[in-house]
């Protein structure tokens, strides 16, 4: 796909997409976090009116992708789903039920609440806390491993495990700076030492700003490319 990069990560062959996903080539498995499907929905029916084609264009980059890479698997690494069920996640089951020979595993995030005969009817596989495969290890939340600047607002990572670890939940965000003071900040996948924060799939989500370090690897998302900042 247009824009894709190739990583090598523990012998892993690695394609960050700038649709936001990771596919792992060795086990045909797409990676992903932060989808929050069902979130527009969620805000309208709190009388806040977010546009639906917000939910729409989400979930068709989210077929499109498992497609064009012809997954057997989908590892959603926490928040696959924003809140309690809705007509937007209506249409994600109806989905689902066309295409049962695709395997969805959940690695459960803090807004995964649905009950568990949603997910049974969805066929969606769930881990409670941590899923270990192969080289990698998944879990949502890494925050405890963080720190934050005195603004409150930066992260820097701390790792000291032994396998490498994927989560999500921070949406990671980098700033490039352009001529006179200019600045934007873009979504990212963040590879540090032996941690990988993955951008958050949804389009409707905020951002923070990741403070890399010397030896880290940032792959700003920007539009149809990907642009490695350091």
């Amino acid at each position: 796909m247009k824009g894709d990069q190739l990583l090598l990560c523990k012998e892993q062959h690695l394609w960050l997409s700038t649709n936001r996903t990771i596919f792992w080539e060795e086990e045909k498995t797409m990676i992903l976090s932060d989808t929050h499907f069902g979130k527009t929905g969620h805000f309208r029916k709190n009388g806040i009116a977010v546009p639906q084609n917000i939910y729409k264009e989400d979930l068709q980059r989210f077929f499109s992708i498992t497609q064009f890479y012809k997954a057997q698997r989908v590892l959603v690494v926490g928040d696959f789903f924003h809140s309690y069920a809705n007509e937007e996640l209506d249409w994600f089951l109806k989905w689902k039920r066309d295409f049962t020979q695709l395997q969805i595993t959940l690695v459960r995030g803090n807004h995964d609440v649905l009950p568990s005969a949603w997910y049974e009817a969805a066929a969606i596989e769930i881990v409670p806390e941590t899923l270990l495969l192969g080289p990698f290890q998944f879990q949502h939340n890494y925050e405890e491993k963080l720190e934050k600047d005195k603004d409150n607002k930066v992260f820097q990572l701390k790792t000291d495990q032994s396998a490498y670890i994927f989560s999500g939940h921070l949406h990671p965000g980098v700033t490039i700076k352009g001529l006179s003071k200019q600045s934007l900040r873009f979504p990212c996948f963040y590879f540090g030492k032996k941690h990988c924060i993955l951008p958050a799939f949804s389009k409707f989500s905020g951002l923070a700003t990741i403070k890399p370090k010397k030896a880290d690897q940032v792959f700003a998302i920007v539009n149809d490319n990907l642009i490695q900042t350091q």
